[in-house]
C-alpha cells in the first residue's frame, strides 16, 4: 500500500451524498485516507465515496479540497526486500 496526495479528477468515483460529512471535511480536512486502486486512467475508488463527493462540493469553495489523501490498494512496487534497503535475502 501506498499513500499519496491525488487530484480528485484522477478518481473515477460514483457521487454519494455527503450529508454532514461536509461540515466535517471543511472544519478538519480528510483525516482518513480514501482507498483507491491504480487503473490505466487513474484511480478507482474502492472506499471513500462520500468523502470525495464532499470534497467535490467544497472545492468550489476551496481549491485546496481538490487534492485529496489516497492509499492505493494495488500497488505493491515498493514491495519485497528492497523495499527493506538490501536485495539480498539473508535469512
Amino acid at each position: 500500500m501506498i499513500n499519496k496526495t491525488v487530484h480528485l479528477d484522477e478518481i473515477r468515483f460514483e457521487y454519494s451524498d455527503p450529508g454532514a460529512l461536509v461540515d466535517s471535511i471543511r472544519r478538519r480536512g480528510v483525516a482518513i485516507p480514501v482507498q483507491v486502486n491504480v487503473t490505466d486512467t487513474g484511480y478507482e475508488c474502492i472506499d471513500g465515496r462520500k468523502r470525495l463527493s464532499a470534497c467535490r462540493i467544497l472545492s468550489g469553495e476551496d481549491a485546496s479540497f481538490e487534492k485529496i489523501p489516497v492509499m492505493i490498494l494495488n500497488d505493491y512496487s515498493k514491495s519485497g526486500s528492497s523495499f527493506w534497503g538490501n536485495t539480498q535475502n539473508k535469512h
